[in-house]
């Protein structure tokens, strides 16, 4: 399977737009934004997990990062309310659950394969820092290596605010609204900006809290590449 397979182009995607299409694992269902592969696949999806559902224990071969957007998330490393940012590395195991149910947005096979790095971090109680260099921009840094930088940036009511980086982008809204080049991005929207590209966004009159990832683009594959 491919979709938004061309990392060349300009995406928009809104997630309340999106079907939920059942997962192999009852309970568990998830909205595609890319993919490139079947069952083991490059892929970002937002990914719902029905109170008390769990998936079987496994290994993240291409590693696994995600951000809790609603409820709690649960596995053998503990108890991940909405906010919390995880990596699971590449050859990383667990075994994901949810008794109240959740809701995460998930990317799949999108690591350096030597990368044995764990990420767990509730952004609830984190401070987020005023960019000096982008007047209206707080951010929260959530990893950053020479491959990418991750981070949650709040855009002030009204700003406007340049995006995009060498390397590529990807925006997703955790909460508020922007428009970008006519686009209006609200809660679970998703944006991915093309290498190179440079571009402005403006928030909406509540601002914005967004879900960035910078600079990943350029190493693009799919797994059976890796």
């Amino acid at each position: 399977m491919e979709l938004n397979a061309e990392f060349s182009k300009r995406v928009v995607m809104h997630g309340d737009e999106i079907e939920w299409l059942e997962s192999p694992m009852a309970g568990v269902s998830r909205r595609m934004l890319d993919r490139i592969g079947d069952e083991v696949a490059r892929a970002t999806s937002i990914v719902r997990y029905a109170p008390g559902s769990a998936f079987s224990s496994h290994v993240h071969t291409g590693g696994e990062e995600f951000i809790v957007l609603e409820g709690v998330f649960q596995d053998e490393h503990g108890d991940f309310p909405a906010g919390s940012y995880i990596r699971n590395p590449p050859e990383s195991s667990h075994t994901p659950r949810s008794e109240p149910g959740c809701t995460i947005m998930v990317k799949l096979w999108q690591f350096d394969p030597d990368d044995r790095t764990h990420v767990r971090i509730d952004t609830n109680k984190i401070s987020a820092v005023s960019d000096a260099d982008r007047p209206g921009v707080s951010v929260t840094p959530l990893f950053r290596d020479p491959r990418e930088d991750v981070r949650i940036e709040y855009w002030e009511p009204e700003a406007d605010i340049n995006i995009g980086a060498d390397g590529g982008a990807e925006y997703f809204v955790l909460a508020g609204e922007f428009t970008n080049s006519g686009d209006h991005l609200r809660a679970n929207s998703w944006l991915r900006l093309p290498d190179g590209t440079r571009s402005t966004a403006k928030a909406g009159a509540d601002g914005a809290r967004v879900w960035i990832k910078m600079g990943n683009l350029r190493y693009a594959v799919a797994p059976a590449a890796l």
